[in-house]
């Protein structure tokens, strides 16, 4: 059996049981995120050892799972147990993270010297002087403030809100609506004549891209107040 093979892994009553499965579907199986066990496993046989290709005895099945059925067996191991990846499933994961992380400081940070956003390369490759690590079994959300605070020994660096009084024309508000409720809604208001005022805080890095948007929506007809 390939030595590239993803497995899940339970050990259970002193003995150890795997399956061969697809790492990312096996991780949103057990997470609750796909429910279709076959998107998971990608071949119907436990094993006490599956580089080895060693089936595990149906007698041995039935005394710790109490049965001998592949689907039950299977749900437990990935559910309970742990899903290991591949080396070039763990590289692929890491690159993703970095790249979630570089695009969450990009919304949420700004240059404090110029007041704009820095731009992804430059995230990049500060984080990568900065020697920051990400931890694969935590999320980047988790590990945010961790790294900003590394980042900051390579590059100026500031997490800002900014605080947005927008009114906008009645004819566009049912547009713009989940646009702008993307971002945290203070307050709004709707005028005697339908259009539509809310104040909105938005990570500095997004205003000028979120004015653009405003503005595309709206033909340039919406009232923004910094």
């Amino acid at each position: 059996m390939s030595e590239k093979i993803s497995l899940a892994r339970l050990k259970k009553f002193g003995k150890t049981f795997e399956l061969s499965v697809n790492p990312d579907s096996a991780l949103a199986y057990k997470k609750g995120v796909i429910s279709d066990l076959n998107e998971a496993v990608l071949a119907e046989h436990i094993f006490t050892d599956a580089r080895k290709g060693l089936i595990a005895p149906a007698a041995e099945l039935e005394k710790v799972f109490k049965t001998t059925e592949f689907a039950p067996i299977a749900d437990l191991i990935i559910k309970e147990g742990e899903v290991q990846a591949t080396s070039e499933h763990r590289s692929k994961e890491r690159e993703q993270k970095l790249k979630q992380l570089v695009e969450l400081i990009r919304r949420q940070a700004i240059d404090p010297k110029t007041n704009f956003p820095h731009p992804a390369s430059r995230i990049e490759t500060a984080l990568e002087e900065a020697k920051v690590h990400l931890d694969e079994h935590k999320s980047v959300e988790e590990q945010f403030d961790s790294a900003v605070a590394k980042l900051r020994t390579i590059l100026p660096i500031k997490i800002e809100q900014k605080k947005m009084t927008i009114t906008i024309p009645a004819q566009f508000s049912g547009k713009l609506y989940p646009i702008v409720h993307v971002y945290t809604v203070q307050k709004e208001d709707w005028l005697n004549n339908g259009d539509w005022k809310v104040v909105v805080e938005v990570p500095a890095g997004l205003v000028l891209e979120f004015i653009d948007k405003l503005n595309s929506i709206t033909h340039g007809q919406v009232l923004v107040e910094i």
